[in-house]
């Protein structure tokens, strides 16, 4: 059975700040994605995945993500980082050029 969705492409800007890549109603089961470019110095701001899972691509730059209060992920152009549901994390730019990363966000089954 064909699916009535169609595939599509996006393609990325240079712009700082978000730019969104699957536009309008998300056509996925509940998937959320977008495009982050932190200047240096700048970070995302914590928040949580609430009850979602989050995956981050890394394109350009060197950072950290902060895990809660205490713990630190290097990352950078070539990583990825998971983020498991209901978890504080903020993504801050430690490079001198950007930080560019992709987030995908989905619905996680919560045992």
């Amino acid at each position: 059975m064909a699916s009535s969705r169609k595939a599509f492409e996006v393609t990325l800007n240079d712009e700082t700040g978000f730019q969104r890549l699957l536009p309008g109603v998300p056509e996925t089961h509940g998937m959320k994605s977008g495009r982050v470019y932190l200047e240096a110095g700048k970070s995302c701001g914590q928040h949580s995945t609430k009850d979602n899972e989050e995956l981050l691509v890394f394109l350009t730059g060197e950072g950290k993500v902060h895990i809660g209060d205490s713990e630190q992920l290097a990352v950078g152009a070539g990583k990825i980082a998971y983020i498991p549901p209901r978890t504080l994390h903020d993504v801050e730019n430690t490079g001198s050029g950007p930080l560019a990363y992709i987030y995908c966000v989905a619905p996680a089954r919560i045992d």
